[in-house]
């Protein structure tokens, strides 16, 4: 069955599979491939390897650190070890304040890989930056606790979807260290070309840092109603 033309006009402005069709109870022949090859794609994603010496080629000779998990595999298996940063690290980072830049492979290296370093010089800002391999979004309380930040920014490949497996995400935690929870953070998601531009997702970091000195807060307390191209807060 033919797609009707306001869904084949729909997709011109969205990756979603939106008004695919179907043949009898199923659905075409071409979109099951395509369902199956961007499965096989998001899959191949969660197991991307971040390029570090690339990245650092783009930032300059930035530290580089790794969580408790050894290797891919236990980090899919353990999230709890993927959270916390191996000890010699943790004691081998300089007390710097101020905002700290982390950025982690996360569930899909290849985001982060395509979207950390433009997203970086769009923020224009001199904070340190460290890269930090087989990560989840809480190791930034790690770094940032040992680090005597006010603030942190996770930079992380987010879990990869059936149309997207270059998608960054940023965590803001203000005052991070090691129990904050999710609920303590706020979240810009999908920054990508085909998502939030770079521009738009700096403007955003700097809006809520703003935001987090002046309540002292991060999360469900620092409510995101940031006027569209402006930093003013409420």
């Amino acid at each position: 069955m033919t797609a009707p033309t306001i869904w084949r006009d729909l997709r011109r402005f969205t990756q979603a599979r939106v008004g695919i069709g179907r043949a009898g109870n199923a659905v075409p022949t071409s979109a099951h491939l395509d369902f199956q090859e961007a499965h096989a794609a998001a899959r191949d994603a969660v197991w991307s390897a971040l390029d570090v010496a690339a990245l650092r080629a783009e930032l300059g000779e930035i530290p580089v650190l790794h969580s408790e998990a050894e290797d891919r595999k236990t980090y899919l298996l353990r999230p709890d070890l993927g959270r916390r940063l191996r000890a010699a690290d943790r004691t081998s980072l300089p007390r710097t304040g101020g905002t700290v830049i982390v950025i982690a492979d996360g569930l899909c290296a290849n985001g982060v890989q395509a979207q950390a370093a433009p997203l970086i010089r769009a923020l224009s800002a001199e904070w340190p930056v460290v890269i930090v391999e087989q990560a989840r979004v809480a190791i930034g309380d790690d770094i940032g606790e040992a680090m005597g930040a006010q603030a942190v920014v996770v930079l992380i490949g987010e879990r990869p979807g059936l149309s997207a497996q270059d998608s960054l995400g940023a965590y803001i935690t203000w005052q991070p260290r090691r129990g904050r929870s999710d609920a303590e953070r706020n979240c810009i998601s999908n920054i990508r070309p085909g998502g939030l531009s770079h521009a738009d997702a700096a403007a955003k970091i700097h809006w809520l840092l703003h935001g987090a000195k002046a309540l002292g807060a991060t999360g469900v307390s620092l409510k995101d109603e940031m006027v569209s191209g402006g930093l003013a807060l409420p």
